[in-house]
């Protein structure tokens, strides 16, 4: 794996990758993204709780974010030099009203094929 670039299959939320030995632990790495609705927007999902069910503009926006910070993330590790990130999670929070915030954080560390 290239230390450049953290593979999505290099992510877990596990302490381990399975056939991989860690080499070296670089410490906690993020990617926040921050993303609200345009007011067309609110009002079209406005519209949608009304009928019920699943509300796709929240979905998309939601979606967005997290691959937004899932990103992020990848490439704070990449640039700490590391190749997988380990224990990954994510948190989100309101920050105002219409506004989320997406946070994706884990540990980078140096991964090699185990023997």
């Amino acid at each position: 794996m290239s230390a450049n670039m953290i593979p999505h299959g290099a992510v877990t939320t596990a302490n381990e990758l399975h056939g991989y030995r860690v080499v070296r632990t670089l410490g906690i790495v993020r990617g926040l993204a921050v993303r609200s609705r345009s007011v067309i927007g609110n009002i079209g999902a406005a519209l949608q709780t009304l009928v019920g069910g699943n509300i796709t503009l929240y979905v998309e926006l939601c979606e967005k974010a997290r691959e937004e910070a899932f990103a992020l993330m990848c490439q704070h590790a990449a640039a700490m030099g590391g190749n997988a990130v380990l224990a990954m999670r994510y948190d989100a929070n309101d920050v105002a009203d219409g506004v989320t915030e997406v946070l994706a954080y884990g540990t980078a560390v140096v991964v090699e094929p185990s023997p």
